[in-house]
């Protein structure tokens, strides 16, 4: 098998995987979104700034997204450009959620992914602002 195919299987692949993930995440499906992420998983959040809390493995990461989802249970994220060559995805994301008085909000930012074996093995947020 030639590199440039081998290449573009992978990232092929890659973008398979993160769109599997981004799914599971606009679902709010918490054990869709750790079924596509590897066991020893690594999450940056965006907050607090200026570096965001680091979450390791399935349990610290899967810990977030509940409490995450819990408190936003109608925050969307909406792909604006993605991206991959081979192990690596960049994507570039708004996100909407309701406050409970119904007041509506946004940031934008960008996620920076890298999938092993089909699944998000890092997952690196940044936002604006």
């Amino acid at each position: 098998m030639s590199g440039n195919l081998h290449d573009d299987m992978l990232t092929k692949s890659t973008l398979e995987a993160i769109q599997r993930f981004n799914n599971a995440i606009n679902r709010h499906d918490v054990d869709a979104v750790m079924a596509a992420m590897t066991e020893d998983c690594v999450f940056e959040n965006t907050y607090p700034p200026p570096d965001g809390e680091r979450y390791e493995g399935q349990a610290a990461v899967r810990a977030f997204w509940e409490r995450f989802f819990g408190s936003s249970p109608h925050a969307t994220f909406e792909t604006e450009e993605i991206f991959a060559c081979g192990d690596r995805c960049v994507v570039r994301w708004l996100y909407r959620w309701v406050e409970q008085d119904g007041k509506r909000g946004h940031v934008r930012g960008v996620d920076v992914f890298r999938v092993r074996d089909g699944k998000v093995a890092e997952k690196f947020s940044y936002v604006k602002g």
